[in-house]
């Protein structure tokens, strides 16, 4: 069952330090176990650069080695040393099967290994989510943890587990129901929750 994290919930002081930091901004972190040693964490929506520090925050709060994603040319910026200490892994566009594969193969070759994706891929807006996630959790069968940071209520939220069927209407709407209500900084540049593929069909024909 999800919980609201207390200080006195957790074991080393820099975890209560964490969490003490996002509830001196009024932030509540809610949690519920990971159902396993391996996933996905799809984070929605991501509207904000702000973003990135509430989560990193929560990130030490937990005190778990969670890995996250990004556009490789972010590596190669003067910061690039200090994301990949803070759990980053380059990704390289272009060839997204190639990528996919390999990278299920990475996450099943490790005893514990979860990673956090932003499907929108932008903090602009976008027609659609980019579908990299969805292929990577039925690739490598793992599940998908989703997570919010809601701006409104000033929650980060990490409780609801989402175990795709592979029927993609089945699992969008499973997504949808899981992320319903929880909003971001910029309302107005949340993508909606259709995959790139899906919208691509539902173009009239020319």
């Amino acid at each position: 069952m999800e919980h609201l994290l207390q200080p006195k919930d957790l074991p080393h002081w820099g975890q209560r330090l964490a969490l003490r930091t996002l509830g001196l901004f009024g932030w509540r972190m809610l949690f519920r176990p990971l159902p396993g040693p391996r996933g996905i964490c799809v984070i929605y929506p991501h509207t904000s650069n702000w973003d990135f520090i509430i989560g990193l925050v929560g990130k030490w709060a937990l005190n778990l080695p969670f890995r996250w994603l990004a556009k490789d040319s972010l590596f190669k910026s003067p910061l690039g040393k200090w994301f990949t200490r803070m759990g980053g892994e380059p990704v390289e566009r272009g060839t997204p099967s190639g990528t996919i594969k390999s990278q299920a193969a990475r996450m099943n070759a490790a005893d514990w290994y979860w990673v956090g994706i932003t499907p929108e891929g932008t903090r602009g807006y976008r027609p659609n989510w980019k579908s990299g996630f969805y292929h990577l959790a039925l690739e490598a069968k793992v599940p998908l943890v989703l997570v919010y940071i809601d701006y409104p209520n000033k929650l980060l939220g990490l409780v609801d587990h989402v175990h795709l069927t592979g029927n993609l209407e089945e699992d969008l709407a499973a997504l949808r129901a899981g992320f319903e209500g929880h909003l971001g900084l910029y309302p107005k540049d949340a993508a909606p929750i259709i995959l790139a593929e899906r919208r691509a069909e539902e173009r009239p024909a020319k």
